[in-house]
């Protein structure tokens, strides 16, 4: 009897390590599943980061061959991130004011049609073309932020509004900026700054043409086939 009761001890004990043993397998199994998809994942986002910077690259140098030698006419720049800055502000708008100056409409009937020309080429990757207007914090009525927010909301949307109307522009063209030229008025959110970390006013106001991606929904398409 006493040989019975510690067989089948055995037995019970030799069980529960075998449960043990396939739970531990299981654990390591899992484990090492989870460690294969962290690495789809990280292979994925650096696939993505990859065509993502090589389509900025291939951008930029379209928008610099094209635009190299108006820049400095213009006092204008493009950006790593190939925004197109126009840093003039007496030249883009009086003082205060929203309404175009007739420089700046030259500039854009000179500028805009060869930009959009360029995009269009990239257009399965854009989200949107966003025409940003910034402010500096200056304002000498008093209702600094709420004033600089509608002037600067205003001077986007009449700079979009002049774009979109040249005559030079194609009807497929136009069609295409239906869905993707947008205003934004960004006040004084992103001031551009001195050396010393204080404001540059006359740098903080300007108009500035931004490229958005797709990159968001490249990445979740991505990110879906790794898993």
């Amino acid at each position: 009897m006493k040989f019975q009761q510690d067989l089948g001890i055995a037995d019970l004990m030799s069980g529960l390590m075998m449960i043990f043993l396939l739970i531990s397998i299981a654990f390591m199994l899992d484990v090492e599943a989870q460690k294969n998809v962290i690495q789809r994942q990280k292979d994925a986002m650096t696939e993505i980061v990859l065509v993502v910077e090589q389509s900025r690259i291939k951008l930029h140098q379209e928008l610099v061959q094209e635009f190299a030698r108006n820049l400095k006419q213009w006092n204008a720049e493009i950006l790593i991130d190939n925004t197109v800055r126009f840093n003039a502000p007496k030249v883009l708008f009086r003082k205060g004011k929203s309404t175009l100056t007739r420089k700046f409409k030259q500039i854009l009937a000179d500028f805009f049609p060869r930009y959009i020309k360029i995009l269009q080429a990239y257009s399965t990757d854009l989200e949107a073309i966003r025409i940003e207007g910034h402010t500096s914090s200056d304002w000498v009525n008093g209702e600094g932020y709420l004033g600089n927010v509608e002037l600067s909301q205003q001077r986007a949307l009449n700079t979009l509004k002049y774009c979109y109307n040249l005559q030079s522009l194609k009807k497929d063209e136009r069609l295409w900026l239906q869905q993707v030229l947008k205003a934004n008025g960004l006040a004084f959110a992103k001031r551009i700054l001195n050396p010393d970390g204080t404001e540059n006013f006359e740098k903080s106001r300007r108009v500035e043409f931004k490229v958005i991606t797709k990159a968001e929904e490249k990445l979740s398409l991505i990110l879906e086939r790794s898993r």
